[in-house]
This record gives structure tokens, sequence and C-alpha cells, in this order.
């Protein structure tokens, strides 16, 4: 089964040539790459089309559009997909060389799966709430609205969800990938592989907006629009709003709080 990976790019000269080598030794083959440059300042595009040189054996496609954000990006990428499958990858993440192949293991075994999540390295989950975790653990819209179990470079999903559930939402600029995440939890199975698959970032501090506090309200409110949706598509109860509304704000506070320390 062939998988479309969409890997959306802007400014990311530093991280690009890693993200793009972690695809490359991959030891599932059957993929091409769909890169969506979304505006880059830097030199990313030449990087990267320098890489497609070198590496002529691999299946890459780049787009390049004026600066619209990661969501129009992504949906340029997922518009373009071919395969049965799309991962989606940021170009700052690293895969481990067995991240594709243990997924498409895990959704060969398990025909009923729409979509796949994992976890970082060194993440595993025993229980949240009263969600007991295995292996493979379905988790649905409501969990999601808490706690974020599906980093964006984990997933994988079948690319028929594109045609029902739509793509994603590119005025919500904050938190989008949860939102799109949540709408395909709500109706359709979502596991994750309690295993750790992917390196984010710079493997510290998970949110991306580390360090400033505006960006971290910004993720905030983000996680406000998410909330206010699942309660107007009747995800959720009033009880459950105001019980999830309390949980957001202390981790807020939580974050907030980790980013002061840093500091230091």
């Amino acid at each position: 089964m062939k998988i479309s990976i969409i890997i959306p790019v802007y400014n990311a000269e530093k991280t690009i040539i890693s993200t793009l080598n972690s695809v490359a030794y991959q030891s599932y083959k059957d993929f091409n790459i769909i890169i969506v440059n979304d505006g880059s300042k830097d030199s990313s595009i030449e990087i990267i089309e320098n890489y497609i040189r070198i590496h002529s054996d691999l299946d890459i496609k780049i787009i390049s559009q004026e600066n619209q954000g990661v969501s129009k990006a992504r949906n340029v990428g997922l518009k373009m997909a071919c395969g049965d499958w799309i991962a989606l990858l940021d170009s700052d993440d690293k895969w481990l060389a067995n991240k594709l192949e243990r997924q498409m293991q895990i959704l060969v075994e398990n025909p009923n799966i729409d979509f796949l999540g994992a976890n970082r390295i060194g993440e595993y989950y025993s229980f949240f709430l009263n969600t007991k975790f295995g292996v493979l653990t379905r988790l649905r819209a409501k969990v999601l609205l808490f706690k974020n179990f599906f980093p964006t470079s984990t997933v994988i999903f079948k690319k028929s969800i594109i045609e029902e559930i739509g793509l994603f939402d590119e005025n919500q600029k904050h938190c989008e990938d949860v939102n799109y995440f949540i709408k395909i939890s709500n109706c359709k199975e979502c596991y994750l592989l309690n295993e750790g698959l992917i390196m984010t970032g710079d493997g510290n501090i998970h949110y991306k907006e580390k360090g400033l506090s505006s960006n971290l309200w910004a993720m905030q409110k983000g996680e406000l629009t998410n909330l206010n949706f699942a309660y107007n598509a009747k995800i959720i109860t009033i009880l459950d709003y105001f019980i999830i509304l309390n949980f957001s704000f202390l981790k807020y506070l939580r974050r907030v709080l980790l980013v002061k320390i840093n500091k230091f």
C-alpha cells in the first residue's frame, strides 16, 4: 500500500535535510513525498531542490506558494496525494527508520483502523483520566480535548478520510491539527500506537511556541476554539465543556511556568 507523505516547509533550512533523510532511510519503501514550500524566505527551496537532484531514486514533488500558513500548505499536499494512506511530517521533525513499517504492520493486522498515531521518543502512556492504555488504544474526540495524543508527525490515515471529513481549517492558525483530528476521531476508528517513533523539534519542550508567552496564549486560544467547535458539534455536553475549559487553563498555566523555568 502506497503512502503519500506531506511535508509543509517554511524557513526550514537548518532542519529539512535531517527530516528528509529520516524519510529516505525508512525500511518501508512504498511512498512518495510531497513538499509544499510555504513562501520560505531562507534557502530552504535551494536546499530541497539540491536534495532532489542528489536523491533521484526518491519520488519527491515540490510545490511553492506564497506564505499562507501551514494548513493551506498541508491542504495543497493533501489534494495532490496519490497514496492509499497519508502521513504527515513537519519540517523540523524526524522519524525513526522503522516508523512507517511498524505502523503499516499494525494497519494490516487491524483493517478496522482508519487513523493511527504514535508517541514521541521517550513517551509511554499507562492511564489518562479514565482511559487505560495498552500497546494499541482507541481514542475518541472527547479525550483529545483534554490532551492531544497525536503529535502531527506521527499520524497516518486513509486517503478516503479527506473526501468524508474534508481538509484542514485554513482560518485557524493554532491547534488546527488537533481540530482536524477531533473531526476525524468523532466518526472514524482512531488509535494510538503506544510506542515512540519520532523525535519532534529539538526533543525538549513539545510545543513549538516555547519561550514566547504571546504564542502560548495564541495556542491557548486555539484550544478554546476547538472546545467551542466540539460543543457546537454536540461532541461534548455543557458539563464536559466547563470541565475541559478549567483543565485547559490549568495546562496553560503549567506551560507558562515551564517556559519560565526553562529560561533559567
